[in-house]
Parts: structure tokens; sequence; C-alpha cells
């Protein structure tokens, strides 16, 4: 959005925007940053922790993948409820409800004395996180509404979305190696008393779609086809992909949200208002988060492996390994988002910015078994990085820029749920890539041979790098032939974003 577009879409919206001083906006991004590094954490940070936890806990290597998959499938089914909810009750109670949830049942999983209560409390924690993150989101986007100022937050929580699971698995490795893996669960409940003193002394409320009804028939509908998507896809790392658990939900999910869609092309107040996915720009930018998270399993999945397997990385040492990665990506992303679209667009920033990250996962492949660090990997994670901080924040920015106040909050929350759907189908894709490519490595070998074995992983490794690398290269041409050309500017007919 422009400053001229701000300035012609009235007095409102001109007054609205210099209602709330400076510092105050920054301290809400401050807040909502933290909020959103919190929920983005948890997909990560308690990956490290897992071995830990199932020593302790004593539940079997089969259920291991359900701390991980609670959590997911949560948290993809119900965002766009999440969001819906934010705009018809409320970004401020929805955003500290969220926070206060989080924590109560993230100490509940710290406090967990078995299996089924650590499973409920992740399963809990993605429903709370549905709630938070659209409404966080959401609130970034009615915040800030000058050009330049909106530009610079998307700049850090782009950032914080992209590198978040790095961080998550640095904190992760620190809190286990020296508390305990229960300390990667009570850390929320730090995080979030500061989240929610700051949201309750800053947020304003305001209800944009206060005169809508829940869509609870397209409610059901795409709760059930995203949960049916994310666990089968979730199954295929577990069973085969000719397994009906996981062809049969990919198939049931399909058919929900293909049922959601018709649906909402008739609800007289839909959940997901089809306007929001008909700008090209807008979808092309749903569609740049779906493949970032999709890509983005390959360097933080099977890098982590690599390091701590291979290289003999402690979980702290590993954590350390992707700062580099996040640094370049946080630079990146300012620069993306602050300069290079402003001036240029989007049509040229974002599959350049897909570009460099294909050529940095495909320079990834030349590990091997005696590679070092510093040579091998620590220039193409800086690539990498460099890359998706050039593509996920303004593609953020660009999918939720422009929509109407009423719709911000399901607009966040299609931007949340892309994101988790696409690391739904990189992990399980990737698992079962890298899988065959050790099976097939081995076969006609000597499998009890250690150098065997490790070179047998190391290329399910580069396997998982080289089709990342192509998630990325065919993100920079749907990117190119969908952005339009041009500087993006907010549609005139659009219904101005209330400042907070």
């Amino acid at each position: 959005m422009s400053q001229k577009t701000l300035t012609e879409s009235g007095p409102e919206s001109a007054a609205a925007a210099s209602s709330a001083p400076a510092s105050k906006r920054w301290w809400i991004l401050a807040v909502i940053a933290l909020a959103q590094l919190m929920v983005v954490l948890d997909a990560t940070i308690v990956n490290i922790a897992l071995p830990s936890a199932q020593a302790d806990l004593g539940f079997s290597d089969g259920n291991r993948q359900w701390i991980v998959t609670a959590y997911a499938l949560a948290f993809a089914s119900l965002l766009l409820l999440g969001g819906r909810i934010a705009d018809l009750f409320g970004r401020k109670p929805a955003f500290l409800v969220g926070v206060v949830g989080f924590a109560a049942v993230s100490a509940l999983g710290g406090a967990a004395t078995n299996f089924e209560m650590l499973v409920t409390a992740r399963a809990l924690q993605g429903a709370f996180g549905a709630l938070l993150a659209p409404a966080a989101l959401s609130l970034l986007n009615t915040t800030f509404t000058d050009a330049r100022e909106r530009a610079k937050a998307f700049s850090v929580y782009g950032a914080i979305a992209g590198a978040g699971g790095a961080v998550g698995l640095l904190l992760g490795g620190v809190l286990t190696d020296a508390l305990d893996w229960r300390w990667t669960l009570y850390v929320n409940v730090v995080i979030a008393v500061v989240a929610f003193a700051g949201g309750w002394l800053l947020l304003s409320n305001k209800r944009d779609a206060s005169n809508s009804k829940l869509d609870v028939p397209g409610t059901i509908l795409v709760a059930a086809g995203l949960f049916s998507l994310v666990y089968g896809f979730s199954n295929a790392e577990t069973h085969d992909w000719n397994s009906p658990a996981t062809w049969g939900f990919l198939i049931a999910g399909g058919v929900l949200l293909a049922a959601f869609a018709w649906w909402q092309t008739r609800a007289a107040h839909p959940l997901l208002p089809l306007r929001i996915l008909l700008d090209r720009n807008r979808a092309a930018s749903f569609l740049a988060v779906l493949i970032s998270g999709a890509g983005m399993f390959g360097v933080f999945l099977f890098l982590t492996y690599y390091l701590q397997l291979n290289l003999g990385f402690s979980p702290t040492k590993t954590g350390v390994a992707f700062l580099p990665m996040v640094a370049a990506l946080m630079v990146a992303a300012q620069l993306s988002t602050t300069t290079l679209v402003p001036r240029i667009g989007p049509k040229a920033v974002i599959p350049l910015g897909f570009a460099v990250a294909a050529i940095g996962m495909a320079w990834l492949t030349g590990i091997s078994v005696g590679s070092d660090y510093t040579t091998a990997v620590l220039p193409q994670l800086i690539v990498t990085g460099i890359g998706l901080g050039i593509v996920m924040p303004p593609a953020m920015q660009l999918a939720t820029g422009g929509v109407a106040a009423e719709d911000a909050g399901v607009a966040s929350a299609t931007v949340n749920a892309m994101q988790q759907v696409g690391g739904s189908i990189g992990t399980a894709l990737l698992n079962t890539l890298a899988a065959s490519a050790a099976t097939d490595y081995l076969a006609g070998k000597d499998a009890t041979g250690k150098l065997v074995q490790a070179q047998a992983t190391i290329e399910s490794y580069t396997t998982a790098f080289w089709w990342s690398a192509g998630f990325f290269a065919a993100g920079a041409l749907i990117a190119f032939l969908l952005y339009r050309r041009g500087v993006p500017e907010q549609d005139p007919e659009a219904a101005p974003v209330v400042h907070m």
C-alpha cells in the first residue's frame, strides 16, 4: 500500500493512521513479534528434546512422531476458525486468550507424567496457536498503515516467521542441554507473561466484522479438510504412500476443501470470502508462502540430522550453526520489504529470492562424509537465508495487504495455514524421498559397513536438498508468472485498513 493510496482513501483513514504515536506502534510490533516467535518456536523447539522426553516418559518410537504431529494437526485445521473469531469478536481478546491458553497448556505439557498427557498438551497448544497466530498477524496489518512503517514491520515479522524454526532448534538444544526437556515447554510461560502484559496495555479492541456471523458449515468443512490433508501427509512418514491411511485421508482432504470452496460461493457470511483469493498478487503470495514452507524443511530437518549424526554436533552447537542463516535472512528481509519491492515490485523480487534459495540448496548437495562445516555448510546456509529473506516477508505483506478490515483476520489465518500445510507437505515428501534414496544406495552393498551406512545417509540428505532446490525453482517460475508487473497498490475500492 503506497502513501498516495493511504492519503486518497479518505479523511477517516488518514486520521486513523495518525491516531496512535509511532512509539506505541513499535511497542505493539515488539509484543506481536514475541507472540509470533512463541508460536513458531513450538514447531521445532520440541524436536531436539524428543529423545530426552521419550526416555523420561517411556513412549515408543512409533508414538514419538505424534508429539510433533498433534501440534501441526490442531494448528492447521483450526487456523481459519481462529482468524474469523478474531474478526468477529475482536483481535485484542483473541490475542490475549490465545497467549494465556498457549502458556497454560505449555505448562501442562512441561508437567506431563505420561505420553497421553504430553500429546494432549501439544494438541491444545496447536489449538490456541491457531487463535493467536492470525490475531497477531492481523493486528500487525491493521496497526501499520503507513507504507514505509508497514514494510519495516513486516520485515521483522517475516524474518521471525522464516527464522523461528532455526531459533527453535537453538533454544531447544540449549534448554535440553542446560536444564531439562520440560523447559522447552515451560519457556513459553515466560514469553507469554511479557506478551500478555504488553498486549493488555498497548492493544485496543475493534470488531471489524461484528455484524457478520460465523460460517459453521464452512468451519466444519475447512477444519476437516485441513486436518485430513495434514494427517495424510503425516501418515506418509510412517506408512507407505500406498496405505489407505495416507491416500485415503489425502483424497478426503481434497474433497472436503473442494466442498468448502463451493460452499463459500453460497454462504451468506463466508468464512473465507473468495475475494481474498481472487487477487493475483495475493494468490501468488499465498503460493509463495506454501512453497517456502515446503522447501525450508529441507534445510532445518535434514541439515539437523547431518550436523548431529555425521559431524557430531551437540544440540546446542547445531542450533548455533543455523544462526548465520538467521542473520542473513533478517538482513535480506529488511532489504526486500523496505527497498526492493517498493521500488521494482514483487514480479522481479520474489522470483529472484526463490532463485537464490534454490542455488543455496543445490550448492548444499556437495556435502560428503568428510565435509567441514565452514566450507560445505556455512556459505550455503547464508545464501539460502538470503533467498528466503527476500521471499517470505514481502509475500506475507502482500498476502494480507489491501484486504478489507473485516477480512484481516481470516486473510492472516490463510497465510499461516499455507505455511503449515507447506511444511507438512515438505516433511512428508522429503522424508519419503530421502528414505528411498538411502534404500536404493544400499541395494547390492554390504549394509553392515559403517562407511556404507554413512554414505547412504549422505545420499538421503542430498536427495532432500535437491528436491528442496526444485521446490524453490518451481516457486521462482510460479511467482514470475502470477505476480503483476509494477509496484502494488491497495485496491481503492477496498475498505480502509483501520489503525489500532
